[in-house]
């Protein structure tokens, strides 16, 4: 593990601005970490020594001349490689993209860069981003920080686990149905999920682009949010004075407490019991719209991956890793009018969630219900694959479907995430209460 990274980005960042840490030493370091770790094929696609030496170099001379972009400025962050970097290979995990390179970084790697941020290099992940499990036997399928035999989750899986291993400072990947969030908690992590169409997805290769979310994965709530704010170009929020007390939660019994593994239950009630003991008020209820909208995943997610990437998959089938073709093809046959009837309800059923929530800082439920599965048995039995991807992605997805933001913390059980349900566009005060949370917790 490189040592300067296991600090967390924004005590890098200050390190830095002090000069107390050389950006050009702490990226030969990293590259150096990432060469020689017995994992980092596993969890990196590709480095990217050339740039992010010269972007190093750049940021050396700022923080040398007292002109530092920003908090970040020089600090090492992986990208998954779905973000488009220029004269770099973007494959997304696939083999039908293999060799693909694009002639432009993706917007928000453009904001990040101008901001300092340093491209260290493209992490590892599920095949077109279409699981939650992280395993892909068509590159690599990295391992969790808990559990070496088992998935790291997905489908940022790379993501997570080169800060996990502390093989780069933040890690920037994609949120779907729970792609942020599930390998952030299964690593022990934090991962912010924000709001569809809050941060920019040009140049991001899409799964299903009304789903699909830009969010960071960082070791602290602070890192988080000043990334965030980095990716948006937006100031970071004052996490200063957050305090947990008299801070109304809402505990959701329906579907998202069914099936825990014995360990993300013992997470999550330790977690509300310290959060109940530092002065909050929990409540619980069913909101029977949660299981309404669940019920119309099928129709809403699949046609409109599957739409996206027919022409591509069905040319060449064979070069899918098929339990992830059979998730695409799970889409071919529902009518123009099921999937529009369907937004039309799910529509509907937000904004009654909303109302019924709106009385609380925030809705809270375990993060993901079960423990990262073994992947030898992943890949070797299809429905033990379909089951255990659909357990993970099940409680991460009620925070797509309800459309608005999310961050899961851990909650000191190994793998275990505690996650934060907010509503649209309300990533500061999300992000202010997770500071808040972070305290209690830690």
């Amino acid at each position: 593990m490189s040592q300067a990274n296991s600090m967390g980005a924004v005590a890098l960042g200050r390190e830095i601005a002090r000069g107390n840490v050389d950006p050009v030493d702490l990226v030969a370091e990293t590259l150096d970490a990432i060469a020689n770790h017995p994992f980092g094929d596993r969890i990196y696609a590709r480095t990217t020594p050339e740039r992010a030496m010269a972007e190093a170099t750049a940021a050396r001379e700022r923080a040398r001349a007292g002109l530092r972009t920003g908090p970040l400025d020089g600090v090492p962050t992986s990208w998954k490689d779905l973000f488009d970097t220029a004269g770099t290979a973007t494959e997304a995990g696939s083999k039908l993209l293999a060799g693909r390179v694009p002639d432009a970084d993706a917007q928000v790697l453009q904001v990040a860069t101008h901001a300092g941020t340093v491209c260290i290099g493209k992490t590892h992940m599920t095949e077109l981003a279409f699981s939650g499990l992280g395993l892909n036997p068509s590159t690599a399928s990295p391992p969790c920080i808990n559990d070496h035999d088992a998935v790291s989750g997905g489908s940022s899986s790379g993501a997570a686990t080169s800060v996990a291993f502390g093989l780069a400072a933040a890690a920037v990947g994609s949120d779907t149905g729970g792609s942020v969030r599930v390998p952030a908690a299964w690593n022990d992590l934090v991962g912010l999920k924000t709001t569809s169409g809050r941060l920019s997805l040009q140049g991001v290769v899409p799964l299903a682009a009304r789903f699909d979310t830009v969010g960071p994965i960082t070791r602290h709530v602070e890192d988080a949010a000043v990334l965030f704010a980095t990716l948006a170009g937006v100031k970071a929020p004052d996490l200063r004075g957050a305090d947990i007390a008299g801070r109304r939660f809402l505990v959701l019994n329906t579907i998202a407490m069914d099936d825990l593994s014995p360990q993300s239950d013992a997470g999550f009630e330790s977690s509300v019991k310290r959060l109940r003991d530092a002065g909050a008020i929990i409540d619980h209820a069913d909101i029977p719209q949660v299981a309404d909208a669940m019920a119309l995943s099928g129709v809403l997610y699949a046609p409109e991956a599957y739409g996206t990437w027919r022409d591509v998959i069905e040319d060449a089938p064979d070069k899918m890793f098929p339990p992830i073709l059979t998730r695409f093809r799970g889409g071919r046959d529902f009518t123009a009018a099921d999937y529009v009837k369907a937004w039309q309800d799910l529509d509907r059923l937000r904004a009654e969630f909303a109302a019924m929530t709106a009385g609380y800082d925030a809705v809270i439920l375990p993060t993901v219900a079960n423990l990262p599965p073994n992947a030898d048995r992943l890949l070797n039995d299809p429905d033990y694959f379909t089951a255990e991807n659909l357990l993970a992605l099940r409680n991460t997805r009620i925070g797509n479907l309800m459309g608005g933001c999310a961050l899961t913390l851990p909650t000191g059980v190994a793998s275990t995430g505690i996650m934060f349900l907010t509503p649209h566009g309300d990533e500061m005060r999300l992000l202010r209460l997770g500071a808040a949370a972070e305290q209690v917790l830690t």
